[in-house]
């Protein structure tokens, strides 16, 4: 079997389009087309469902993509293996907090899998790093800026809440509300300030600094908060999540880096930016 063909198929799989996939592998759109009707055609299945907007996984197509992950990884192990040692490269990555453990997960791994020989460490955006993921409020002068997610924030209540019959939570129905409040966040900033603006006081029960532990306390009861709609805080059994009414809070979170000196061992996070951006559609 093509292992080039495989590798087109992941990149399409994660990218949900030929031509997100083609950016990512640096081909052409009719090469990766060609590679997965090949590749359909040799397992004789579909793989993907072809429509406007991009292309679906079939069950046939999920069943094969963590097959073909480990085939890939197993490749690249065996290629780290036997080639020559090179000096470790020591980058220094400061990471924002509440960046959700499974997108920043999946990122790092990318990275450290297409860097060449990476010595990683990762610190607090405010210590000396060679770069920041952090959102774009808090750019410095003399940064750039590579945008990887732009998050939306809902409010997070306990499952059985009665706020969650409402479509919608004005700001109003926040007053004397028990709230979980994380700090630093720029989002909770924005929210503090319409709630002082409207003169609503919620009850802070807990004042925490990660989404996750947050969440957990949502989910217990202690009360609610202001949480990123990321897919798996959307499913969470235990959490119900409903829009603020009059208040739209966004972030958009990225790489920054020196503008005029960044290291080439930043590359492929840049990268990796470029194209996370790209297949959501916000480019």
């Amino acid at each position: 079997m093509d292992v080039r063909s495989l590798r087109y198929f992941i990149a399409a799989y994660e990218g949900g389009s030929i031509s997100a996939a083609a950016r990512r592998c640096h081909v052409a759109q009719p090469s990766i087309s060609t590679a997965l009707v090949q590749l359909e055609e040799r397992l004789g299945t579909l793989l993907f469902e072809r429509h406007r907007r991009g292309i679906t996984p079939t069950e046939e197509g999920h069943r094969l993509y963590p097959l073909a992950r480990q085939v890939s990884e197993d490749l690249n192990a065996i290629d780290r293996l036997f080639r020559t040692p090179a000096p470790a490269t020591p980058v220094r990555l400061g990471l924002m907090r509440s960046l959700g453990a499974n997108r920043m997960t999946a990122l790092l791994k990318e990275y450290i899998g297409q860097g060449d020989n990476l010595a990683l460490t990762l610190v607090n955006p405010e210590e000396r790093c060679d770069a920041r993921i952090i959102g774009e409020q808090d750019l410095a002068a003399g940064e750039a800026f590579q945008p990887i997610w732009h998050d939306s924030y809902l409010l997070a209540l306990p499952g059985g809440h009665p706020l969650g019959l409402k479509g919608s939570v004005s700001l109003s129905d926040l007053d004397g509300l028990p709230f979980i409040w994380r700090q630093p966040c720029a989002a909770m900033e924005q929210l503090a300030s319409a709630l002082s603006d409207g003169g609503v006081r919620c009850q802070v029960r807990a004042r925490l600094r990660t989404i996750e532990y947050t969440l957990g306390l949502v989910a217990a009861g202690v009360g609610a908060s202001l949480v990123p709609a990321w897919p798996e805080i959307l499913i969470h059994p235990d959490v119900q999540c409903r829009p603020l009414s009059g208040l739209d809070i966004r972030q958009t979170v990225g790489v920054a880096y020196p503008a005029r000196q960044a290291m080439p061992a930043l590359e492929p996070l840049l990268q990796l930016g470029r194209q996370a951006w790209e297949s959501a559609g916000t480019a």
